[in-house]
């Protein structure tokens, strides 16, 4: 028997009276969702309003899912007259709450009271904020509204949009830049590439900010979070394909985490989005401080470590070589052999016909995931031109 009195708490996701949000989402006609991490597809699905998915949540819903959209997520949020935040911050990337437009119902669900207020009374204010587990919220609230539909009008209009703004990114992946390749063109491939089964881990400043428009997760967990740390090589070791998408200035962090693959037999294929600076700050900080200082980096050979740690490594540029560079591991003690030409051309033409280019680019790729199947971990140094695709976005 316990001394004295007990205390007993019960969460507030189990207290909450889901009717307050059923009216709000039942009379919207507008309604969008925004969703963090752990939230059930089924739920989602069920309530049939158009979500966005953000972070880890990203592979929550399958590709071809109409509900799932991509792009145009500030207009979305301009026009909504009820968002619903599942987990979401509502930090630099929701432009600290000012994107709401005026007079939407702002319904915010989040297990940790600072995040779920994050920012409030500031840029925004939560018509209703609650403390609890947004995947049990979700399951809640779809049975708690089972029959309610969206409005078809209004998803459709989302689903137009949306296919307008991948015909322009289309069409931006086809122009060439002044030197190297064109990101959008590689990442384009890159999900060309991606098979059903693989497993995404994002690092990365503007390259992996680009790639959340391109590049589509192919099921639930499908992405996985920052970095492969060494005490993660466990999990991903039984995946069928593990891509891990590097920015340069991310990669110094974890570049020797390939030790650690070699060693305990994990085959990942890492990509690294390598413009020689860290242009997420910098896309921002030039124009507004008039200074790169802290910025810049190097067309570095990356390839060459993840080869001289016992590993593959591939340079990928629109006119430079694009061979590999490693011999045979054998064991572990090896460190790759002959790395050969570890540099290309960094000063790179822009290599000729777009289509040629891009058949290259798909060609390294899969020289790189059938490196990965022999058991290899592998580096794919992509050597990137410069893209205005994200001009506008204030990561500073």
């Amino acid at each position: 028997m316990p001394p004295g009195p007990v205390f007993v708490e019960l969460p507030i996701d189990v207290l909450y009276p889901f009717h307050v949000v059923q009216k709000e989402l039942g009379g919207s006609k507008t309604p969008r969702g925004l969703r963090g991490k752990l939230v059930q597809c089924s739920s989602l699905q069920s309530l049939g309003v158009p979500c966005y998915l953000g972070g880890a949540a990203r592979g929550l819903l399958p590709p071809e899912c109409p509900l799932l959209l991509r792009q145009n997520r500030r207009q979305a949020l301009r026009d909504a007259d009820l968002v619903l935040l599942a987990g979401t911050v509502c930090d630099f990337r929701l432009s600290y709450g000012r994107l709401f437009g005026r007079g939407a119902a702002v319904v915010a669900v989040n297990r940790d009271r600072a995040q779920l207020l994050r920012n409030s009374d500031v840029f925004w204010k939560p018509r209703l904020a609650v403390q609890g587990d947004p995947g049990s919220f979700m399951v809640a609230l779809a049975q708690s509204l089972q029959g309610f539909s969206c409005p078809r009008e209004w998803l459709e209009r989302l689903r137009e949009a949306e296919r307008d703004k991948e015909q322009q990114n289309q069409a931006k992946a086809a122009v060439p830049p002044p030197c190297h390749l064109n990101p959008l063109a590689l990442l384009q491939a890159l999900d060309q590439v991606l098979p059903p089964q693989s497993l995404l881990v994002a690092d990365g400043g503007d390259f992996v900010a680009t790639a959340a428009y391109i590049v589509r997760p192919r099921r639930p967990t499908g992405l996985a979070g920052p970095r492969v740390p060494a005490g993660d090589t466990g999990d991903i070791r039984g995946r069928p394909q593990v891509w891990v998408l590097y920015g340069d200035g991310s990669l110094g962090f974890s570049l020797m985490e390939f030790d650690t693959f070699v060693r305990h037999k994990v085959p990942v294929i890492a990509l690294v989005g390598n413009d020689a600076g860290w242009t997420q700050i910098s896309r921002e900080q030039l124009p507004l401080l008039g200074s790169a200082v802290g910025c810049r980096l190097a067309f570095s050979d990356y390839h060459a470590v993840a080869a001289a740690l016992g590993g593959r490594g591939f340079v990928l540029d629109a006119g430079g070589d694009t061979g590999d560079t490693g011999g045979d591991t054998g064991d572990t003690g090896d460190t790759g052999g002959d790395t050969g030409d570890t540099g290309g051309d960094t000063g790179g033409d822009t290599g000729g016909d777009p289509g040629d280019i891009g058949d290259r680019v798909v060609a390294v790729l899969r020289a790189a995931q059938a490196e990965c199947h022999r058991g290899h971990p592998v580096l794919v140094n992509a050597l990137l031109g410069p893209s205005d695709f994200r001009e506008g976005s204030v990561s500073v």
